[in-house]
C-alpha cells in the first residue's frame, strides 16, 4: 500500500486509522506527520520499493534484502507498520480482514464490492 493517505478508491474508516482494499484494513500513515516529512518518506519508500524490484530482476537476493528494509524503515517512519500512532489504547487491527474486528458494522455497511 502507499506510503500515505489512501487513494480516494480506497474507503477508510471512521477514525481514518485504516482504509481497506479487497475487505482487508491497512493501516494509514501518521496524520500528525508534517507535510514535508510525510513526502519525503513517501519517496524514500517508492524508490526504496523500485530497488526492490531492480534487486528481484537482477536476482540479487543481498540487494533485495537492503531494500526491503529500506520499505520497512520508511514504513515504520510513515506510521504504517510499529507501534500504533494513536493514543487511546486501541489495539492495531492492520492486516485484518475487516468483517472480524470492531469495523465489522461499518464494513458491512459501505460497497460490497470492496
Amino acid at each position: 500500500m502507499t506510503g500515505s493517505t489512501p487513494p480516494k478508491a480506497y474507503p477508510t474508516t471512521p477514525d481514518g486509522r485504516y482504509f481497506v482494499v479487497r475487505g482487508r484494513l491497512w493501516r494509514c500513515a501518521d496524520p500528525s506527520l508534517p507535510e514535508a516529512d510525510r513526502a519525503e518518506l513517501v519517496r524514500a519508500l517508492m524508490a526504496a520499493r523500485r530497488a526492490v524490484g531492480v534487486a528481484r530482476r537482477r536476482d540479487d537476493a543481498d540487494a533485495v534484502a537492503a531494500a526491503r528494509a529500506d520499505v520497512d524503515a520508511a514504513k515504520h517512519a510513515l506510521g504504517e507498520r510499529g507501534p500504533v500512532w494513536w493514543h487511546d489504547g486501541s489495539p492495531d487491527y492492520n492486516r485484518h480482514m475487516a468483517a472480524n474486528t470492531p469495523y465489522a458494522a461499518w464494513f458491512a455497511g459501505i460497497s460490497p464490492s470492496i
